[in-house]
């Protein structure tokens, strides 16, 4: 019953997210990130129908497509892959190395400091549009083995593993939407096992042809106008959406003893199945219920503890009211607490279907963080449909602060898949960090140097820009020192480097700036291939004057 703390997380979401800082404040502005269907994907004015009864159409042109990142950019030569590879690789498996690495940089882990590690890999992937693409168009004669390896799933936990040189269980999941939260659950049990020290935890789906939307909407789960309406009475379907969620855990009494970052801590977790229901895809309301109820025993918390639910919440007219049934039967009682707040991340970005629960885990990772609810998109009134007692739970129509609670906050995160999977998750606010014990407060030093790595010189100017911006923006409050310190000893030291010394963070960007429009040479190699390691130098001149205080004034 180990509490597992998030330690770090990445992601490639809809609506120009390409990191969680964007996702964030995509939240807290509310932002719709519905677009129309990209020209590289289909035609989509060629597949519409209003009448989604007619063969080979599709009743919306729109989806959650991913604007910040696109299927054929991949950094190919950084993971070590061959570009005839890379391009038999099924852009799903690009994505999430891409994100899995940037996920394990937000946590601070480097390369050196993972290679060799118990790290388990746990990846929710459903689709296989690219796989399915190749087959109609390669002649036999140019199918080599990247083309089966780089699209059969398994290979895209087992890549990642390979990569990162670690030894823990690398599982490929599939139980369709609930996917990604099931493998969040089955990694938590990994690391109470003892099986992993850490893990890397991930959801995947991209959407690159057009059958799989062809086959929902003839099934009627597509909304014709593209959103997600979760508990609305004009409730009508979802959206397919893609992209990518990585979230890196640990056991919490480990990530305090090293000094990690907690995001937040995963106090329990379920999963079940709906069994025999009215149909294959019909929601299960009593397997709902008990999936909650598990997972609020796994974590030993009463109904009461639990102040806001992350819902499935597809906006179906079917599906949303079962839901809500579900959360009655189980959060109906508040013994005196404020009312249950709900939301739905799917009003924001739409349904990512084997992504869907790592979208809806990272969102919620980041509200019990920050105290703040964002707002649920597209909800005017309460589905008819609903049983009574859902009129008591607060939809959260506005961004609202987090509920004054005079403990840790909490929350629970659904995902149900269509198979009859589900899954539940339950959240705490981080525990406060230890107050730093120090005799005299700590100076910033008169000159501090940054750090800035890569393969080639070409990545170092890149990273040199990518750093200048985020000081500017989204770093502004991070201190110079800190951001040195981040660069030196939790950023993977490759062969190429440059340093920029600057005494005030202004200087630090004009020399970042200068790196990265080349005024500023990209200049040291590390001797014979090896990398720079980091330590003390000591100089002794052997001659000259001394004085009080010299010492000092070399390490500064």
């Amino acid at each position: 019953t180990e509490p597992i703390a998030v330690i770090g997380m990445g992601c490639r979401f809809p609506g120009g997210a390409g990191n969680t800082a964007q996702f964030w404040r995509l939240l807290q502005d509310g932002v719709d990130g519905i677009v129309r269907v990209p020209p590289g994907r289909w035609d989509a004015d060629a597949f519409f129908s209003e009448d989604h009864s007619v063969p080979g159409t599709i009743c919306s042109p729109e989806g959650g497509f991913l604007t910040s990142w696109r299927p054929d950019e991949f950094d190919a030569e950084f993971f070590g892959i061959s570009p005839r590879e890379a391009a038999a690789m099924d852009p799903q498996q690009r994505l999430l190395l891409e994100v899995s690495w940037e996920a394990l940089e937000n946590a601070g882990i480097t390369a050196q400091m993972i290679r060799g590690t118990q790290t388990s890999v746990f990846v929710g992937m459903t689709t296989h549009d690219y796989g399915l693409s190749l087959i109609g168009r390669l002649p036999p004669e140019e199918i080599d083995p990247h083309v089966p390896f780089g699209n059969a799933a398994n290979f895209a936990a087992g890549r990642l593993s390979y990569f990162l040189g670690v030894h823990g269980p690398a599982v490929v999941l599939d139980t369709a939407c609930s996917s990604s939260l099931v493998t969040v659950h089955l990694a938590c049990q990994s690391l109470r096992r003892r099986e992993s020290d850490q893990a890397l935890v991930a959801g995947v789906n991209m959407m690159l042809s057009p059958e799989n939307s062809v086959a929902t909407s003839r099934w009627g789960m597509l909304a014709p106008d593209g959103r997600c309406k979760t508990f609305d009475a004009d409730a009508d379907g979802y959206v397919r959406s893609e992209g990518c969620g990585v979230v890196v855990l640990k056991r919490l009494s480990d990530a305090l003893r090293d000094g990690d970052s907690v995001q937040a801590v995963v106090r329990g977790s379920a999963v079940n199945q709906d069994g025999p229901s009215s149909g294959q895809t019909v929601p299960s309301g009593p397997a709902q219920q008990a999936v909650l109820r598990a997972a609020l025993a796994a974590a030993r918390l009463q109904p009461a503890d639990i102040d806001y639910i992350e819902a499935h919440g597809t906006g179906t007219a079917l599906g949303d009211p079962i839901e809500l049934g579900a959360l009655h039967q189980v959060f109906g009682e508040r013994d005196g607490s404020a009312p249950l707040v709900l939301g739905s991340v799917k009003t924001n970005v739409g349904h990512l279907e084997s992504a869907a629960g790592i979208v809806g885990f990272i969102k919620t990772v980041l509200s019990v963080h920050h105290g703040y609810i964002p707002r649920h998109l597209h909800f005017k009134q309460l589905t008819p449909n609903a049983v009574e007692g859902a009129s008591r739970f607060t939809i959260a129509d506005q961004g609202m602060p987090w509920p004054s609670v005079a403990r840790a906050r909490r929350a629970g995160v659904s995902s149900f898949g269509v198979s009859g999977t589900n899954a539940h998750v339950v959240l705490e606010q981080a525990p406060l960090p230890e107050p730093v014990k120090s005799s005299a407060a700590q100076a910033e030093p008169t000159v501090t140097t940054l750090v800035i790595s890569g393969k080639t010189p070409s990545r170092v100017v890149s990273t040199a820009a990518v750093l200048a911006e985020w000081m500017l923006a989204d770093g502004a409050g991070v201190s110079l020192a800190d951001a040195a310190h981040t660069l030196n000893h939790h950023r993977t030291r490759h062969k190429v480097f440059a340093t920029v010394c600057a005494r005030d963070r202004l200087q630090a960007i004009a020399g970042l700036v200068a790196l990265a429009t080349g005024e500023s040479a990209v200049g040291v190699v590390a001797p014979h291939g090896g990398l720079c390691k980091p330590g003390t130098v000591f100089l002794y001149s052997g001659q000259g004057s001394q004085w009080a205080g010299m010492g000092r004034q070399l390490l500064a």
